[in-house]
């Protein structure tokens, strides 16, 4: 069923009819065959009813119109030249710019094709122009553009905080624990803090150490420095309002005021707020914010909808107890179950956008590691930061796909793929880290339950 899938996608059919009727198509053959059991399909209708009452899910389509009206209300232009000023006089200021905007982007949209397209319609003209060499120039955008998914409020960590608790819930009734603990999107949220700053913080370090040895890479602004209040000014109004949206979201979450969903919809009111104040809220760009935010919604379900046939057909041929037998009985125990499912994912990220891999591989693998033992927080970080490193490697990476799309053609796709070399090497480091250290994800949300 997996191959069917893959070889239907790379044959360009849409994904989520893919997984459908690849599903439905193994389903009858097995009826025919007599192999599959019909009382399977017939489950599917409850499954749809579940989707349509699960209240965590309405946190999709209202954080994907927050990330919308934030692009359209040209937040990032603004403070993408602001930082850059700010820099401008520093080796490396215009690179370390568009790490910070990354990141504030990720934490006000997270939303990855977006971010990558804006980031590389606005600054890579620029970097290129100031002398930038061009693979650093799109290795650190695509870098900055995938903070989107590990950052919350991250889209993935929305879904994965979803799939994680029935996957948890259900690992737990299987050891025959009948009053399971639960895990939500808001303990990802929060367990995604300090991996997030801690990549961000290695981009910075990288850039610097490039920076202090070959200035001539990433060269300073040719414009006079500004030694004026008027620039404190402009930051403080470009950066405040971008900020208040982020802790009035997350701090909402964090502080147990909100669950992730009314956090989202708080941010899809303040994301509107802060355009109308711009004066970029019209008539026809609420509606053009309105039609890009349910295409994008329809698609996250549609997906969803045929994931969840897919999962079900393959249940009925007892492919999740063949892995759960197969991982179960790996040398290596638990480290080494881990250790192949992470590098699946990573392969699988290369064909599969995230949506799937989160609603198709996840429920099948995540029951059998969580019985292990494994903590459901940190794995759902670690598959998230290791679906953003498939994401940048080449030749197959999403982000890498968006980048040449808005690049120039001046830009070739060689110097794409050299630019996102090191930045892979410090998602990998980053991983390691996170394995070695796992309290690096488990103290903070540990923190707050028990305060």
């Amino acid at each position: 069923m997996f191959l069917t899938v893959v070889l239907v996608l790379l044959a360009g059919f849409p994904v989520a009819f893919t997984l459908a009727g690849t599903a439905l198509l193994f389903a009858l053959g097995g009826v025919i065959g007599g192999g599959f059991d019909l009382a399977f399909i017939e489950t599917m209708p409850s499954r749809l009813f579940g989707i349509m009452t699960n209240e965590t899910l309405i946190a999709v389509p209202l954080f994907v119109f927050m990330g919308v009206t934030l692009e359209r209300a040209r937040i990032a232009e603004d403070l993408l030249t602001t930082l850059s000023e700010c820099f401008g006089q520093r080796p490396g200021g215009l690179g370390f710019a568009v790490i910070i905007v990354g990141m504030l982007l990720a934490a006000s949209t997270g939303i990855v094709g977006a971010t990558v397209v804006t980031m590389g319609l606005l600054s890579l003209p620029t970097m290129l122009k100031r002398g930038y060499s061009p693979a650093l120039a799109a290795g650190t955008i695509c870098a900055s553009g995938t903070l989107g998914q590990i950052i919350p409020p991250s889209i993935i960590l929305v879904l994965l905080g979803d799939v994680l608790s029935s996957a948890y819930q259900q690992a737990q009734i299987d050891q025959g624990i009948f009053a399971p603990k639960t895990i939500s999107v808001g303990d990802l949220f929060v367990g995604a803090v300090i991996p997030g700053l801690l990549l961000v913080g290695l981009y910075l370090v990288y850039l610097g150490i490039l920076a202090f040895l070959k200035p001539e890479s990433m060269p300073p602004a040719d414009t006079e420095e500004v030694h004026s209040n008027k620039l404190l000014t402009r930051v403080m109004l470009v950066l405040l309002p971008p900020l208040l949206l982020i802790v009035a979201v997350l701090g909402s979450i964090i502080g147990g005021f909100a669950t992730p969903t009314e956090a989202a919809a708080v941010g899809a009111i303040g994301a509107l707020l802060l355009a109308a104040l711009k004066g970029q809220v019209s008539v026809s760009r609420l509606r053009e914010i309105c039609q890009n935010t349910t295409r994008v919604t329809c698609m996250v379900f549609l997906i969803l909808i045929g994931a969840s046939m897919f999962s079900l057909v393959f249940r009925g041929y007892e492919g999740d107890d063949a892995i759960r037998e197969f991982l179960s009985s790996l040398p290596g125990g638990t480290l080494s179950a881990l250790l192949l499912v992470m590098v699946v994912m990573f392969l699988l990220g290369f064909v599969l956008d995230f949506i799937e891999i989160t609603f198709v591989v996840v429920p099948i693998v995540g029951p059998v590691l969580l019985a292990m033992g494994v903590d459901p927080v940190w794995l759902g970080i670690m598959i998230a930061i290791n679906l953003q490193t498939s994401f940048l490697t080449p030749p197959f990476g999403f982000a890498l796909f968006y980048l040449r799309g808005v690049a120039p053609a001046s830009l070739p796709t060689s110097a794409i793929y050299k630019g996102v070399i090191p930045f892979i090497g410090i998602q990998l480091f980053a991983l390691l880290l996170l394995a070695l250290w796992p309290q690096l994800i488990t103290w903070l949300p540990a923190v707050l339950a028990a305060g």
